[in-house]
């Protein structure tokens, strides 16, 4: 019987897991071909190429308005598609209406405002962003964390392949290391009863679960803030226990900046928005926030100035030079 070959999509997700994308990569890549595929008239990406991609980014900006972000988030998806999955080079100079730029400043809270917001939270979820405001972690390194990635002694963290693939350390919050120790206490229990029922096993990436055949069981690779629940793993069908998800502690910070009375528009990533600020409020060298954050380009860490107003607009107004 010959084997029917494979569809485009499903061949999509074969070469997004061959280099290890994420999950969330995965699904937003295949959304966004899918996307485009629709957008003309369902017609095969093979007979299609720059003009038709140039097409489909105008739509976005020009009838849709979609961020600069979101748009170059598309050709990406595109440029993968042609490069890895169509063995097909296409010209990057790709002449599309080009969604604008915002020249956003992140939101930032006061340190009063910050422990404010986190006070009305409880359990998990006031560990989780104590972590966010305390050691810069974005809000997925955080859930992501493994019982291997805390270092108690050292006081520090290491974040493993965080955004564009690379790992950095920063620092353990003294303050956070006996709840922690308390938490984790928990989660050990949580997991022996998942050992004990016949399961156990956690995700393990970069196919360590074959080089390392028992690991997924072992309790360093468990995640130090698993799921209430058992799920199954929706690429290999395993019944396991993933990590919290992101809507939950995204809700009730919601709700925690309400209850604090806060009127600014603050999520998760503002605690680390909030980190890098205070840092520099209190003298730390540019360099080495860059480093705690992650940023690869001491440009991007360079907006936090911006936000003190200490780059090109620390001006004293002469109205408060004459008080």
């Amino acid at each position: 019987m010959v084997e029917r070959p494979k569809k485009l999509l499903d061949q999509v997700r074969d070469a997004i897991r061959l280099k290890h994308y994420s999950y969330r990569t995965e699904q937003t890549y295949v959304d966004w071909i899918h996307r485009y595929i629709l957008f003309h008239q369902k017609r095969h990406p093979k007979e299609m190429g720059a003009a038709e991609i140039e097409a489909f980014l105008t739509h976005l900006a020009v009838e849709l308005k979609v961020a600069a972000s979101t748009q170059n988030q598309a050709l990406c998806a595109l440029v993968f598609l042609y490069r890895h999955v169509l063995r097909q080079e296409i010209d990057l100079a790709i002449d599309a209406v080009r969604a604008k730029r915002s020249r956003y400043l992140p939101t930032v809270l006061t340190h009063e405002e910050a422990i404010a917001v986190i006070e009305q939270l409880s359990g998990v979820y006031q560990i989780v962003a104590k972590l966010l405001y305390g050691s810069g972690l974005r809000l997925s390194e955080a859930l992501q964390l493994r019982v291997k990635d805390l270092d108690f002694a050292h006081r520090q963290i290491v974040v493993r392949d965080g955004k564009g693939g690379n790992s950095r350390i920063t620092l353990l919050p003294l303050s956070l290391i006996a709840p922690l120790t308390d938490h984790l206490r928990g989660i050990r229990r949580l997991h022996q009863q998942d050992l004990d029922q016949g399961f156990g096993s956690v995700y393990l990436p970069f196919a360590l679960e074959r080089k390392y055949p028992h690991a997924d069981h072992e309790w360093i690779w468990q995640y130090i803030f698993p799921a209430e629940r058992r799920s199954q793993d929706p690429r290999s069908g395993v019944i396991r226990r993933h990590h919290l998800d992101e809507s939950g502690l995204q809700k009730a910070v919601k709700r925690a900046v309400h209850l604090a009375g806060i009127d600014k528009r603050v999520s998760c990533h503002t605690f680390r928005h909030s980190f890098a600020t205070h840092l520099l409020q209190n003298h730390y060298d540019i360099r080495t926030v860059q480093e705690l954050l992650g940023h690869k380009d001491v440009k991007t860490t360079m907006i936090y100035t911006h936000v003190l107003n200490q780059g090109g607009r620390g001006v004293l107004s002469p109205l408060d030079a004459c008080a």
